[in-house]
C-alpha cells in the first residue's frame, strides 16, 4: 500500500518561510557540538566552507501532532543534522535556513509520519592540498594527532621535519628542535592536508609539516 499524505504542516497557523538564521541564532539553537565547531573553525580558510542546499526526512511519533508540529520538525532537523558528517558533503556545521517542509507521509502499519525538509547549511569539506590551523590532541613517537573542528588529522613522524625530534621525557611529551621550538599537546599548528579518507559517516585527514610556513604557530605575547 502506498504512503498516504494526510498531515500537512500548512494545516497549522504558522506558515513555512525560508528564514535565514543569523550567527547569534545559529549558535543559540545549534547542538553543543555544532556550536563548538563553528568557534574552532572560525580561523580556518573560507574555501573549506560551502553554503549548500540539502534535504532530510524527519520521522515523527503521533504524540507530536498538534499546534507545535512545525516547531518540533524544525528542532528535530537541527538536532539530527548539525554536527553530522557524510562522505559526499562533509561536516554539517550549522543549518542557516529552512526552505520548505513538505506534506507528511504516514508510514503503513506504524502511525509515524515522515516530513521531507529542504534546507540550507554551512558544511565543512577538506580537500587535499589545503593549508589550515589545527589543535594538537596527542603527541607520541608515531606522530602528531590533531583536530580541526570536527575533523581529525594525523601527521606521521615521517611528515615532520627531521630536525624536530620526539622527546618522551618532556612534560608533556613533545617534538622539538635545537632552537627549542616544540610541538606539544594543546598547541596550535599550521599543517597541509596531503590526503583524506572518506567513509559513509566520517572524514579523516592525513597532514604534513614538510613545507614552507608550516609548524607551530607562535602565540601572541
Amino acid at each position: 500500500m502506498n504512503q498516504v499524505c494526510i498531515f500537512s504542516c500548512r494545516c497549522w497557523p504558522e506558515p513555512v518561510q525560508s528564514k535565514t538564521r543569523n550567527a547569534t541564532t545559529v549558535l543559540k539553537h545549534s547542538s553543543p557540538t555544532a556550536a563548538r565547531d563553528v568557534h574552532l573553525l572560525s580561523g580556518a580558510y573560507n574555501k573549506m566552507f560551502y553554503h549548500i542546499s540539502l534535504e532530510h526526512e524527519i520521522l515523527l511519533h503521533p504524540r507530536y501532532f498538534g499546534p507545535q508540529l512545525m516547531e518540533t520538525v524544525k528542532q528535530k532537523l537541527f538536532t539530527e543534522v548539525e554536527g553530522t558528517c557524510t562522505g559526499k558533503y562533509g561536516f554539517v556545521i550549522a543549518v542557516t535556513a529552512i526552505d520548505s517542509i513538505g506534506d507528511g507521509l504516514i508510514q503503513p502499519n506504524r502511525g509515524f509520519v515522515v516530513y521531507p525538509v529542504k534546507y540550507k547549511a554551512i558544511v565543512f569539506r577538506p580537500f587535499k592540498g589545503e593549508v589550515l590551523d589545527a589543535v594538537v590532541t596527542q603527541v607520541n613517537k608515531v606522530g602528531i594527532f590533531t583536530e580541526i573542528g570536527p575533523l581529525s588529522c594525523f601527521i606521521s613522524r615521517h611528515s615532520i621535519p627531521p630536525d624536530m625530534q620526539f622527546d618522551p621525557n618532556a612534560t608533556p611529551p613533545c617534538y622539538k628542535n635545537a632552537e627549542d621550538e616544540e610541538i606539544a599537546q594543546d598547541d596550535e599548528i599550521r599543517l597541509k592536508i596531503v590526503g583524506t579518507r572518506v567513509d559513509a559517516t566520517d572524514i579523516f585527514a592525513i597532514g604534513t609539516l614538510m613545507d614552507d610556513y608550516l609548524g607551530a604557530i607562535a602565540s601572541a605575547s
